[in-house]
């Protein structure tokens, strides 16, 4: 009997195809933020005319980043699950570069306030009394 062929020989290829994709990248959540800032979505929302992009880019949806055909499109869109989990998402605020410097351990410390620690007359005597007893 001969040799027996190599099983499985393609088995990595879909893979990195899957790895290397960025046909259907979305934009992140803190680049939206940025969109949903109220002089953005003005000059989003009313863009001119873009032949290369569906609908000629007049029907766009500002938390999701999709362009749409039809302006029904566009409203079904808006009743969907992925739209209103997006919303959901886009509630929370994006770090910044300083919360992840203060989480790294490169922030300024915390000391509490300024002045040290004050007694008042009320606290003082409180101390008295747990001595004398």
């Amino acid at each position: 009997m001969g040799r027996l062929r190599r099983k499985r020989t393609h088995h990595g290829i879909r893979d990195n195809y899957r790895k290397q994709r960025t046909r259907a990248y979305t934009r992140d959540l803190d680049q939206i933020h940025d969109d949903l800032k109220p002089e953005n979505v003005e000059k989003i929302k009313h863009k001119e005319i873009d032949t290369d992009l569906p609908g000629l880019g007049q029907h766009y949806c500002v938390e999701c980043a999709r362009h749409f055909i039809t302006d029904d499109h566009y409203k079904e869109h808006l009743k969907s699950k992925l739209h209103k989990r997006r919303l959901k998402k886009l509630q929370e605020e994006p770090y910044t570069q300083e919360e992840a410097d203060r989480a790294a351990g490169l922030g300024p410390t915390d000391n509490g306030k300024k002045g040290g620690r004050t007694t008042t007359i009320a606290s003082a005597a409180l101390d008295i009394e747990m001595e004398d007893l």
